[in-house]
């Protein structure tokens, strides 16, 4: 339970750093780094430890790279919408990846979807609706940006439940890391700006934020069921509105509480649902 809270935490820390650099940096630079120096301790493993086998992609090596290049538009966009939003809306947008992927659990894995969970999709982006603020105030690129990542990260996770009977865990998140290097630094001559001496450990601390809560979240999803580390996921609203708070001096508009509510209720009743199927 507490490598789940601990996962979430971080992954919120990573966002902040993100944000807290958007304002002098690419997103392009700063998913850079973030990838470089999350794919260190793999690199440990790999050539001081003698892991070779992480390297070693058994039978789906187009969905493993397919994965990973996703993943670098998707991490783009995500801490695109940060820099442009507060962190509470940002992060609660970005929930909607879990109403997307019924969708897409239907259309690409043929799976089939009950009526609780399509009225939980539904209820969901009737949230986000709400969430849009008829008086105008909501950035509609942030908004897109968030609703784009989180479309990216649902068909990633589809993508994961497929390779996950063919591939390592360590080996599709090593080849994620990579991959986003290896795109991002590409692009890197034509938007970098050199870090300053100061911003240093913010750069390193973004990667580090990432590796951790990704080793954490994995010990936590082995150790407890998926369905209480859904639940624990919750708790990133909580940490981002604070920081939010703390850093930026934002506080979510009362109607981004009601559009909250409905959202984190969809997700919840998503995850109350896959949990009997499983158990059935």
């Amino acid at each position: 339970m507490w490598a789940a809270v601990a996962a979430v935490l971080l992954f919120t820390v990573m966002n902040v750093f993100a944000k807290y650099l958007s304002e002098n940096h690419s997103v392009i630079e700063i998913s850079f780094y973030r990838n470089v120096v999350a794919s260190l301790p793999f690199l440990v493993a790999i050539f001081f430890f003698g892991r070779r086998e992480i390297l070693v992609i058994q039978s789906k090596p187009g969905a493993v790279i397919g994965r990973a290049a996703l993943g670098v538009v998707s991490l783009a966009l995500m801490f695109f919408a940060f820099s442009l939003m507060p962190m509470a809306e940002t992060t609660v947008l970005l929930f909607t990846a879990s109403l997307f992927m019924p969708v897409m659990g239907v259309v690409f894995l043929k799976e089939h979807v009950g009526p609780y969970r399509w009225l939980a999709v539904f209820a969901g982006f009737a949230g986000v609706g709400i969430m849009v603020n008829p008086s105008g105030m909501v950035n509609l690129l942030g908004l897109a940006a968030a609703l784009s990542a989180a479309f990216l990260q649902a068909f990633m996770s589809v993508l994961l439940r497929h390779l996950g009977g063919h591939e390592r865990p360590e080996t599709v998140t090593f080849y994620f890391f990579i991959v986003g290097a290896i795109i991002t630094g590409m692009a890197l001559p034509f938007v970098a700006n050199p870090p300053t001496l100061d911003e240093a450990p913010l750069f390193l601390g973004i990667g580090i934020s990432a590796a951790a809560a990704q080793w954490l979240y994995a010990t936590a999803l082995k150790n407890i069921p998926a369905a209480i580390v859904a639940v624990v996921n919750f708790s990133s609203i909580i940490w981002a509105m604070a920081f939010g708070w703390l850093v930026w001096s934002d506080w979510p508009l009362p109607i981004v509480f009601v559009g909250a509510a409905i959202i984190i209720g969809a997700n919840a009743l998503i995850v109350w649902r896959e949990n009997r199927a499983r158990s059935a």
